[in-house]
């Protein structure tokens, strides 16, 4: 006879079960249909018959190579210095992984086809495919792999129906809102459902006859209901399945579309959001796309390792398995939203929901033309001398003036408002520091005008007398943009007739910088921790998070930390000015120094709460 333990002997497991409550693991697997629901003209995120999905190149990098040497079919993988980064799938089936050593995957396929990277030089204006690149010289480049994605996005477009949304996710991938198109198709392939019937018992609220029985033949591979049966048997269509079903035929044959012009494969997932989409897209690769009926949720996502879902691993997935002495998906779900929140803090319904498949993320369509544009380099070998920075600063202008080149070709009156030049300098009480200065309108964007310009900031931000060990060097346009529709081009500013500026005429004239705007952002940005989702405002100690996605990509989470800290930094500039009166303070009062009679006291640094502990730096 099992007699229960006395509660200081239970395991872990204990506190979860004993809190779990009787709440349903998954909600709306198959909502009622109705004609208001079809004749919606407002389809937001919680639309019923919502329809998303994610499309994923096949190793991208290494296809990317293949189709330029023209080997579509031979193991290959793509090398950055010492370090795997792709591997095709002929590659992958000798067992050949990611960051294997290369001699360890030539011993394992001694016929593998090994390419390095692209990389700058100094001296070569662009980059180029060398023999022995050496980390100490070069600079890998990735331009290449940028303009194919570009090209694939455009095609992404070009093959869907005209009012999908298009979401670039990362250089290989990109989503697609397909609800409102399949909409569209819907109702034309059932025109008995473009009018209320007149015997409809509840007008609009009456719900839709039985849908047809959907064929997934050519459609792609449906992921089972149930994973344990192996043949299962046909269960009943419901209306969502007929949308699902008619997405995947938009995304075979945009699929088809780029396999034909480009040469490249792609996997794709089909679901009702954009966390599961992501989620299925892996399924069944390469060269496939997968279906992730409503049905098929639970069954889908019950077994899966809950860690491996995006920022479900690390810190927060760790003391989740500790704390609940938990593995899966399923064991997860006994536990109580009230229960999880009290150890987790409220945002913690974020992790509640994705559990049960549930993700109201958007869709979004981002601006082709990018704001900023960056090119970094962590050193091999420290910079000691203010000599030795202007070797990297010429590789980064190449890369730097390549790029905007390159974006000028789609978007002529592009031009950037700053230029920026940051290093990390492990010797410096203050590590990361920045100058920057405004771009002037130049006829010609050339490695020697950014290297001029460059080489100034860099003059200004080293100090030569000071303690020198700067291990990581970036040079950034910042503020790009268009010329406004009906202003003249860049180019009409230009008298060509006028003798060009000197160089030292030219540095004099770009790089005059506002040292008290400068100071402002270095003091908050220096908070912010690359694998962070919040920062710390040194002059007023205020904590600002990002709440948690499973579905926003790292540059995503940049560009929005980003954002808040701009807003925040607005916030101390309205207060400063608000402050000035008549009777004006102080300068020192102005920007936030305490006189000296009277000390500021100096504001403790709150610890993060919640879950947002577990998406700082530790």
């Amino acid at each position: 006879m099992f007699v229960k333990p006395p509660s200081h002997t239970r395991p872990t497991l204990w506190k979860g079960k004993e809190k779990a409550t009787e709440e349903p693991e998954f909600e709306d697997l198959n909502p009622t249909i109705t004609y208001r629901t079809l004749f919606a003209q407002n389809l937001g995120v919680r639309d019923p018959l919502r329809v998303i999905a994610l499309c994923d190149s096949d190793a991208f990098y290494a296809a990317c190579e293949m189709i330029r040497l023209g080997i579509p079919d031979k193991p290959l993988v793509v090398l950055q210095w010492s370090s795997l980064i792709a591997v095709n799938y002929p590659a992958r089936k000798f067992g050949i992984t990611r960051m294997m050593n290369v001699q360890d995957a030539l011993q394992l396929c001694p016929e593998l086809v090994v390419v390095h990277v692209a990389t700058y030089k100094e001296g070569e204006k662009e980059p180029g495919y060398w023999d022995n690149p050496d980390t100490k010289t070069h600079k890998v480049s990735l331009d290449m792999y940028r303009r194919e994605s570009v090209k694939m996005l455009q095609l992404y477009k070009e093959g869907l129906p005209e009012t999908t949304e298009v979401e670039k996710a990362s250089i290989d991938e990109a989503f697609m809102d397909l609800t409102r198109p399949t909409r569209q198709i819907l109702l034309e392939r059932y025109p008995y459902l473009a009018q209320v019937p007149d015997d409809a018992p509840l007008g609009l609220d009456t719900p839709l006859p039985p849908p047809p029985q959907v064929s997934w033949d050519g459609l792609g591979t449906v992921v089972p209901i149930d994973p344990s049966i192996t043949e299962e048997l046909e269960s009943p269509s419901t209306w969502h399945d007929v949308a699902l079903s008619i997405a995947a035929e938009c995304m075979e044959k945009v699929r088809q579309h780029i396999k034909a012009i480009l040469g490249y494969t792609t996997s794709a997932g089909i679901a009702r959001n954009k966390f599961l989409a992501k989620l299925c897209a892996s399924y069944r690769k390469p060269m496939n796309q997968s279906i992730l009926r409503n049905a098929a949720i639970p069954g889908y996502l019950k077994p899966m390792a809950f860690q491996k879902i995006r920022f479900l691993g690390g810190k927060l997935g760790k003391s989740l398995a500790s704390e609940y002495d938990v593995s899966t998906v399923a064991d997860l779900l006994r536990i109580s939203l009230d229960e999880m929140q009290s150890k987790f803090g409220e945002e913690s319904i974020w992790i509640y929901e994705v559990l049960r498949g549930i993700d109201h993320t958007e869709v979004k369509e981002k601006q082709t033309v990018n704001k900023s544009m960056l090119a970094s380099k962590n050193l091999p070998q420290p910079v000691t001398q203010l000599s030795e920075g202007y070797h990297w600063i010429r590789v980064l202008a190449a890369e730097l003036a390549l790029r905007l080149n390159e974006a000028r070709e789609t978007t002529p009156n592009l031009w950037p408002k700053t230029l920026v030049l940051s290093a990390r300098n492990v010797k410096a009480l203050d590590s990361r520091r920045s100058k920057q200065a405004p771009w002037p309108f130049v006829k010609e964007v050339t490695v020697d005008v950014v290297a001029a310009a460059a080489d100034k900031l860099w003059r200004e931000l080293a100090d030569p007398h000071a303690p020198m060990k700067i291990i990581g060097l970036g040079l950034a346009f910042t503020g790009v943009e268009g010329v406004e529709v009906g202003l003249k081009s860049i180019d009409t500013f230009f008298n060509t007739s006028l003798k060009p500026p000197s160089k030292r005429a030219l540095e004099e004239d770009v790089l005059n910088t506002e040292p008290e705007v400068e100071a402002a952002t270095e003091r908050t940005t220096r908070n912010i921790s690359k694998e962070s989702s919040s920062f710390v405002c040194s002059r007023c100690g205020q904590k600002l998070s990002l709440p948690p996605s499973a579905t926003r990509t790292e540059a995503e989470r940049q560009a929005a930390l980003a954002l808040i800290q701009m807003e925040h930094d607005d916030f101390h500039v309205a207060l400063e000015l608000s402050k000035v009166s008549d009777n004006a303070p102080s300068r020192q009062t102005m920007i936030g120094v305490a006189p000296k009679d009277k000390p500021r006291k100096k504001r403790r640094k709150e610890s993060p709460q919640g879950i947002a502990k577990f998406f700082t730096k530790g």
